[in-house]
């Protein structure tokens, strides 16, 4: 079995009774990573894997400080006992640190878990915010937008998603920059 496939039962276990909208998000999220092949190469079953992953530290077992990275990343270090690369991923995915730094919970992020090679953070990160709840894809702005209105302008998600449109924007034009540049390299043979 491969990573992806195993990520996705477990992520299935944690996520299809409780939480069946988050877990229809993340099987779009993981049908979205599928998409990156082209610009990914062999690293896209590990994204795959991420993005199965992703949203586990919601799963109402995993729960300890309600923030959702950090949570799932634990989860996956300290029980599932997963490579380190999924860890990262998992814990720095769409600009986490933006919220752990409105939750006080930057130290233990960035203590815990290093970052991971930007190109594979913005891959995930792309995945998830062109995803919607339901699973369907999305524009980035009008995933921003959803969040927002979810939420309310007063949440702390609201204001640290706020805090990290820019890096958001900025990773989700940067793979679909790549994929445009990969797709024109291909029509050029």
């Amino acid at each position: 079995m491969g990573q992806a496939e195993w990520a996705r039962d477990l992520a299935r276990d944690l996520l299809e009774q409780p939480l069946p909208r988050r877990w229809a998000h993340t099987q779009g999220v993981a049908g979205r990573a599928e998409t990156l092949a082209l610009i990914l190469g062999p690293e896209t079953d590990t994204l795959i894997a991420a993005a199965y992953l992703h949203d586990i530290g919601y799963a109402p077992n995993l729960v300890s400080t309600g923030f959702h990275p950090l949570d799932g990343a634990r989860y996956l270090r300290d029980v599932v006992k997963a490579e380190d690369t999924l860890c990262r991923l998992v814990a720095h995915h769409s600009c986490a640190v933006n919220e752990a730094l409105n939750r006080d919970l930057f130290d233990a992020l960035t203590s815990e878990f290093d970052e991971e090679r930007p190109e594979l953070v913005e891959a995930l990160t792309y995945c998830d915010m062109t995803t919607g709840p339901d699973g369907n894809p999305l524009d980035v702005t009008e995933r921003l937008a959803e969040i927002h209105s979810r939420y309310g302008p007063e949440h702390l998600v609201s204001q640290s998603i706020t805090a990290s449109t820019p890096c958001i924007l900025a990773a989700v034009r940067a793979v679909e920059t790549a994929l445009a540049e990969a797709r024109q390299s291909g029509e050029g043979r």
